[in-house]
C-alpha cells in the first residue's frame, strides 16, 4: 500500500507541475488542507477551498512563485507520504525573493488524498508526522 501511496503523490505532483492544476480526481471531495507556513494557519475544506488556497491566497501573497520537482518522497507509514521540494517565490508587498526547501504531508485513504499539510521545511513535516 505504501508504494502505491508514494506513486499517487508522485503522479499528483507531476500533474500539478505540468498543468498548474491539482489532479482533482486524486483529491477526495472533502479533502482538508492546512498551510502551516502562514500566520493565520488557515484550513481549507473541499475542492473549492483548495482552489482558493492555491489560486487566491498564494497568488495574493506572492507576485510570482514556482515549485520544483520533489527531491524526495518519504514513505512514512500506510497513510502518510511526505514530498520534499524546493520553492522560489517573491513577496507581493515586500518584493523579497526566497528560495527554500518546503514539504507537504499527504494523508491517503482508499487511493485518494484526504489531507494535505504544508510546511516550510522537511524537518517540520517529519516532526508533524512523528508527534
Amino acid at each position: 500500500m505504501s508504494e502505491q501511496n508514494v506513486e499517487l503523490v508522485r503522479r499528483g505532483f507531476e500533474h500539478f507541475l505540468a498543468t498548474g492544476e491539482p489532479a482533482w480526481h486524486m483529491l477526495h471531495e472533502h479533502v482538508e488542507a492546512r498551510d502551516h507556513d502562514i500566520m493565520d494557519g488557515s484550513e481549507y475544506h473541499g475542492h473549492a477551498d483548495v482552489r482558493r488556497w492555491l489560486f487566491e491566497d498564494w497568488d495574493s501573497a506572492w507576485s510570482e512563485w514556482s515549485a520544483e520537482e520533489p527531491e524526495e518522497f518519504i514513505d512514512v507509514d500506510d497513510e502518510h507520504v511526505i514530498a520534499v521540494f524546493r520553492i522560489k517565490a517573491t513577496g507581493r508587498a515586500s518584493g523579497v525573493a526566497i528560495e527554500r526547501q518546503d514539504a507537504m504531508v499527504y494523508e491517503i485513504r482508499d487511493q485518494q488524498i484526504t489531507r494535505i499539510d504544508y510546511y516550510n521545511s522537511r524537518q517540520r513535516a517529519l516532526d508533524a508526522v512523528a508527534g
